[in-house]
């Protein structure tokens, strides 16, 4: 007999602050009977203990199942890297489900949100039977990105791209855009960009340690590459995103 397919709630937390989590994200928390939490490894503790942070706040009192997160396999070409990976995530979801004690909803805590820039609900498909999925929107790094520099995501009447560090620094800056968005940029590839272009650049957006900067990538370039380093050295990780626009667009 096939078991009944899994409820897999995908919740989205914002970035790093208990605060972004919607009304709906917490009633979730409380509804769901058994929640996932990776462990990333030495250096990333704080990302547990942020995820652990938020479900005390919830007051909920689902079973919590930790599991311990793999590491791309680096010899790896990019996208059979990625799959390997992804399937591996996938079988290591299944075997902390194997520790459930309870049945009903599972709900997993996504950094972020769950459709923007992250995998989750395509690793959720690696799944058998494949879950009945329930996504949470979540505050998106690009939301925080502009609250935190007052900032107006697009011109007047103006487009908005969003790509990554690896697109950028590969192909260069896109025909028609007028304003970039950048996530998962490990190698601060707006370097090679003009110098007169203007960056919004955030790291540890919404967290205490949130750290802000912009101006022209010709003044603020080695500036930004520096706190970035000092930051990751520092937790051991880092999470940051950033918004170019050339000179010539209106702001």
């Amino acid at each position: 007999m096939t078991p009944a397919p899994l409820d897999l709630w995908l919740i989205g937390i914002g970035t790093g602050s208990p605060a972004h989590v919607t009304g709906e994200g917490m009633q979730a928390l409380r509804d769901a009977a058994v929640i996932l939490v990776p462990h990333k490894g030495a250096g990333k503790d704080d990302l547990a203990a942020l995820r652990h942070d938020i479900l005390r706040a919830s007051g909920t009192q689902a079973q919590v199942i930790g599991f311990d997160y793999p590491q791309r396999d680096p010899a790896l070409p990019y996208r059979e890297r990625v799959a390997h990976w992804h399937d591996e995530i996938a079988r290591r979801w299944q075997g902390a489900l194997a520790k459930a004690k309870r049945s009903g909803p599972v709900a997993l805590l996504v950094w972020g949100d769950p459709s923007l820039y992250d995998s989750t609900l395509r690793i959720a498909r690696r799944l058998a039977p494949v879950p009945r999925v329930r996504v949470v929107p979540g505050i998106t790094a690009i939301q925080a990105l502009t609250a935190a520099h007052a900032l107006t995501l697009n011109t007047v009447n103006g487009p908005v791209t969003i790509t990554t560090g690896r697109s950028l620094r590969d192909h260069g800056w896109p025909d028609g855009a007028e304003t970039l968005v950048v996530m998962l940029d490990g190698d601060c590839a707006f370097q090679t960009l003009p110098p007169e272009t203007h960056i919004w650049w955030g790291a540890f957006l919404g967290m205490p340690e949130q750290i802000l900067d912009h101006g022209r990538i010709g003044d603020v370039a080695q500036r930004i590459i520096e706190a970035r380093a000092e930051a990751r050295a520092r937790h051991g990780w880092i999470m940051d995103t950033y918004l170019l626009r050339a000179q010539t667009a209106d702001p």
